[in-house]
Parts: structure tokens; C-alpha cells; sequence
């Protein structure tokens, strides 16, 4: 039997849960600030405490795999545990690696994170298409055989991403849209929502690209990068429904008090709930 698609939890998870993705982004800053050491102690400390507080009720949580590779092999096993524990409570994790190769690297990239016997394995993981799009098969392929979802960077947040995304085409299409309109193609006939995701910036103002591609859009930039949940809507325009903010700081500087966490969570979850409906 087939697996259920991601894009189908997703929407189950959207809708049950909530659209809000949290980040598990475990700063140097951050630890000090939860009064731990920054060092294998204090990360897994700080991870538990996160998965504790927010996977039985958030929709996505969303490690940042940079921030445990700094520790070498035992922050690798810090995040292996995280995944496994958020998943069994319930959240679909997103692994934020923003892979990009070609070829066999590709796929190296794909089996450590979209294969169901990888120690790794996670709901989805976001790359990069900017070695063509034709570059992420291994990754689309693998994902389509485990039920698993890819997001690709389409139109990011940070200023400096329009030099490539905002650059024109051959065929006088942005760069960011003929990537959206290869996830389109992607998502084609899926239901309810494709299993390929952009990543969108909640900090655009104005997108200034077509995001209908029947799939989820990942909006980073809300709280500490500027965007709050009442810009969604124009920012997404008729496409704010598919929506998955993702919020790191504005949630975990609640920490370490559990509660904390969860009533940042859920305030967030409400606030985006009220935009979307509003729109």
C-alpha cells in the first residue's frame, strides 16, 4: 500500500492543529539566554524542553540542522532523537537543511532524509533549486516512494536571495517563478494539497509571483525578521490559505518554561487563524 502523501497530513495537521510551523533553532544566543551552557548538555536540554512543550500540539516543527551539526556527531544524535520523539507525538517535522547537488550527491542527500530507514528521516525537508530544478529528482522521487514532502526556496526572506530569485529567465519568467511553476507542474491533480512546497517570505509586502501551486507555502519571517500574521494576506494574496508560517524566536524566547512555550504557540496559531479567515 501506497503512503499517505505529505501533503495530505499536512492539510489534516493544518487543519486539526493549526498552520503554525515553530522552528527549532537552538542559538548560542538562545541557550544562554534559557540559562543553559552552549554545548552538547545544554542543546539537548533545550531540544527536549521544545519537543515537550510543542509536539502534541503545533502542526510542523522545523529543526535546523546547522545548529546540531555544529556539535559534530553527538548533536547529530541530539537531532536524530528530536525528529523521532516529535514524530511519535504527533508533529510532522520538517528537516531545514536546504540541500542542493547534483547527481548520486543528490541522492546521498534524499536517502538521509526522505528514506523511512534512515535514523533522519523526516515529513519533509526544504532544498535549493538553484542548480536547475531537474537537479532535485532524487529528492522529488524519493520523497513521492516514502509519503514524504520537499520544500524548495523560491522567494526567501533574506534581501540578498532577489539577486538570483528576482532575475529573469530566459524566456523573460523570474527565476523564483519558473521555479513555483515547476512545482505547479509538480503538484498537478494532487488532492488536497501537492506534497511540493515553496518557500515564501512572509516579509515580501507584495510577492510579486503566481504561488498558486496547489501545495504548502513555508513563510518564514515572522516575529524577529519583521512580518507579523496580519501581513499574510497580502503577501499571499488568494494562496494564504495553503499557508505554513514558521516562527522560531517569537516562540522559543517563551523558554525554558513550558507553559510559556505553549501559550506563545497557541497565540501565534490564533492570530494567523484570525488573518487568514479575515482575508
Amino acid at each position: 500500500m501506497s503512503p499517505e502523501p505529505f501533503g495530505a497530513r499536512l492539510r489534516h495537521a493544518m487543519d486539526t492543529r493549526g498552520p503554525l510551523c515553530v522552528g527549532i533553532d537552538p542559538h548560542a544566543s538562545l541557550l544562554t539566554a534559557w540559562g543553559l551552557n552552549d554545548d552538547v548538555a545544554g542543546l539537548e536540554r533545550f531540544t527536549r524542553t521544545v519537543v515537550e512543550a510543542l509536539a502534541g500540539r503545533v502542526a510542523v516543527l522545523k529543526p535546523q540542522s546547522a545548529f546540531f551539526e555544529r556539535f559534530g556527531s553527538r548533536g547529530i544524535a541530539v537531532l536524530e532523537k528530536a525528529v523521532q520523539e516529535a514524530r511519535a507525538a504527533g508533529a510532522l517535522v520538517l528537516m531545514d537543511a536546504k540541500r542542493g547537488d547534483i547527481g548520486s550527491t543528490m541522492g546521498a542527500y534524499a536517502a538521509t532524509y526522505l528514506e523511512k530507514d534512515s535514523p533522519l528521516f523526516s515529513d519533509a525537508v526544504t532544498v535549493s533549486p538553484y542548480l536547475g530544478f531537474g537537479s532535485l529528482r532524487p529528492a522529488l522521487d524519493a520523497a513521492v516512494l516514502s509519503g514524504s514532502g520537499v520544500f524548495v526556496l523560491a522567494l526567501t526572506s533574506n534581501p540578498e536571495g532577489a539577486e538570483v530569485q528576482r532575475a529573469t529567465a530566459a524566456d523573460g519568467r523570474s527565476l523564483a517563478q519558473l521555479m513555483l511553476d515547476h512545482m505547479a507542474a509538480e503538484n498537478e491533480g494532487m488532492t488536497p494539497l501537492g506534497s511540493v512546497g515553496a518557500v515564501v517570505g512572509a516579509t515580501l509586502g507584495d510577492a510579486g509571483a503566481n504561488l498558486a501551486i496547489n501545495g504548502p507555502l513555508l513563510a518564514p519571517g515572522i516575529g524577529a525578521q519583521g512580518a507579523t500574521p496580519a501581513d499574510l494576506p497580502g503577501v499571499f494574496g488568494a494562496s494564504v490559505g495553503n499557508v505554513v508560517p514558521s516562527v522560531s524566536r517569537g516562540v522559543l524566547s517563551q523558554g525554558p518554561d513550558v507553559t510559556g512555550l505553549r501559550d506563545a504557540a497557541e497565540r501565534l496559531t490564533d492570530e494567523i487563524r484570525a488573518a487568514v479567515a479575515g482575508s
